[in-house]
């Protein structure tokens, strides 16, 4: 029984739905972002092209090569001093290890948490935006004034003789029940007789 209930749960939480719908909403927020990027961009341009246009060849390959050796010469003197230091790092790295499995299990479990959280908030989101969408939020609105706000005209005592106010002009007019004809019988099966 207990699958089942896990099973029933798990079909029934509508939190992967307000999550995915959170997470539409954020991206259509993103995407309104874009054009005004594109019209930067748009308008940058120009200029960008123009700087590459105007930039001398030798002298950006006489910047590319400067760097490139400077690069080597830092990379080979890396490596001389990591191969220096290998045995000596060799005997530490056993000692750590322990200690460095440890830290990366709180680490994780650290991340877990966190990711669990943005999960959770962006599926409050998604439900706020369900809840927009359903025109929900509104209505909660509507009932909170309601609740709050007394009534604006406090129902006078009617005198003894007062008529009566149809209570159907107050109200707005209820929907119209579909009517149906009358009902026709069930045909009537017969019975065959059995071959011979």
């Amino acid at each position: 029984m207990a699958i089942t209930d896990d099973l029933r749960k798990t079909l029934t939480d509508p939190t992967p739905l307000y999550f995915a719908a959170g997470t539409a909403d954020l991206a259509v927020q993103q995407a309104k972002k874009v054009p005004a990027l594109l019209e930067q961009l748009r308008a940058e341009a120009p200029s960008r092209i123009e700087a590459v246009r105007n930039t001398d060849p030798k002298a950006v390959q006489e910047k590319v090569s400067v760097q490139a050796k400077e690069a080597q010469a830092t990379v080979q003197a890396k490596v001389t001093e990591v191969l220096g230091t290998f045995d000596a790092d060799l005997k530490k790295l056993g000692e750590n290890a322990q200690d460095l499995a440890l830290r990366s299990v709180g680490v994780a479990a650290e991340y877990a948490v966190k990711a669990r959280e943005a999960y959770e908030k962006v599926a409050e989101h998604g439900e706020q935006t369900v809840k927009t969408w359903r025109g929900e939020a509104a209505e909660e609105i509507n009932e909170i004034a309601v609740a709050v706000e007394p009534d604006p005209e406090p129902k006078a005592a009617k005198p003894a003789g007062a008529k009566p106010t149809p209570v159907a002009a107050a109200a707005p007019p209820a929907p119209a029940a579909k009517k149906s004809g009358p009902r026709k019988p069930a045909p009537k099966k017969t019975a065959t007789p059995p071959a011979k």
